[in-house]
């Protein structure tokens, strides 16, 4: 992927994970415990003198992705940072390629937008942690969401595209999309994804996909994202594209399916929805 990047780590008790953020800049989302973010700039970023004491951003995380929105730190491009988990657990590092250095960040689970979309067996919830807008995270090139589809439903429905670049109608955005499925029991879940070709590319995927696997979208109508019967879905979205132009997200709906949008009126949101929020509990 040339704007987008992801790593997701699986942190022991006590282990941490040092990365330079490079070109980049990055987000570590808790997906499962908590963790401490520390960042400095590197020599010749012009912001804080070299081997100046790290900046600790602690985040309380969750129990998991179904739990409700998480806080989370963001990590500016030219910097050095690392993540220590005193009780382990998993951390998403969502990135994207940027021009602008902006300053690292805390960003609180409380002021994360949680928007309900769609209606009956298209219903889903997207929790806007970092999304476009002027209400949104600040950051330069980097939009990222987290989707949860109630098991049975379809996400990423109509299918959509942002793979041309025509100002006020759709931006030019690659896409990561990232799954944990809900088990039954000991019964592992599972969903699939679809993205078909458009006149700006030939990605043609439908694959299964089960919890740890990535989708990357470079090009392409993108959906349905399927949720099987009794298993419920979650997607990270990572989101980015050329610079030169405002950090937004505009889509085109597929012409043959649009129209799916005008079936939703009068239609109830599926009751499963929302997922609950995250407590207070720490999980450092």
């Amino acid at each position: 992927m040339e704007w987008t990047r992801l790593r997701v780590l699986e942190l022991e008790p006590g282990e941490a994970y040092a990365f330079p953020s490079g070109e980049c800049e990055w987000i570590v989302l808790p997906l499962s415990g908590g963790c401490e973010v520390r960042c400095r700039a590197q020599p010749g970023s012009g912001d804080g003198a070299p081997g100046s004491e790290p900046q600790p951003f602690r985040l309380r995380g969750r129990t998991g992705v179904f739990g409700g929105p998480t806080d989370f730190a963001y990590v500016p491009r030219d910097a050095h940072a690392e993540v220590t988990s005193r009780r382990g657990g998993r951390f998403a590092l969502a990135g994207a390629r940027c021009e602008r250095r902006l300053p690292a960040r805390y960003g609180p689970a409380e002021a994360v937008a949680v928007e309900l979309r769609g209606a009956g067996p298209c219903s889903r919830q997207v929790n806007n942690f970092a999304a476009a807008g002027p209400a949104g995270f600040a950051c330069d090139r980097l939009i990222a969401v987290e989707v949860l589809t109630p098991g049975g439903n379809w996400s990423s429905y109509p299918p959509h595209k942002h793979d041309e670049h025509h100002p006020g109608e759709e931006s030019r955005l690659e896409e990561i999309y990232w799954f944990e499925i809900a088990p039954h029991g000991d019964t592992p879940g599972y969903g699939y994804q679809r993205v078909t070709p458009s006149p700006a590319g030939k990605t043609d995927i439908l694959a299964e996909v089960r919890t740890g696997d990535a989708v990357l979208i470079p090009d392409g109508w993108h959906g349905p994202s399927m949720a099987a019967p009794g298993h419920d879905m979650y997607y990270l979205n990572v989101m980015a594209g050329p610079g030169g132009g405002p950090r937004e997200w505009l889509i085109r709906d597929h012409p043959d399916h649009g129209w799916i949008r005008g079936s939703w009126e009068g239609q109830d949101v599926d009751p499963r929805l929302p997922f609950p929020r995250a407590g207070a509990e720490d999980h450092r």
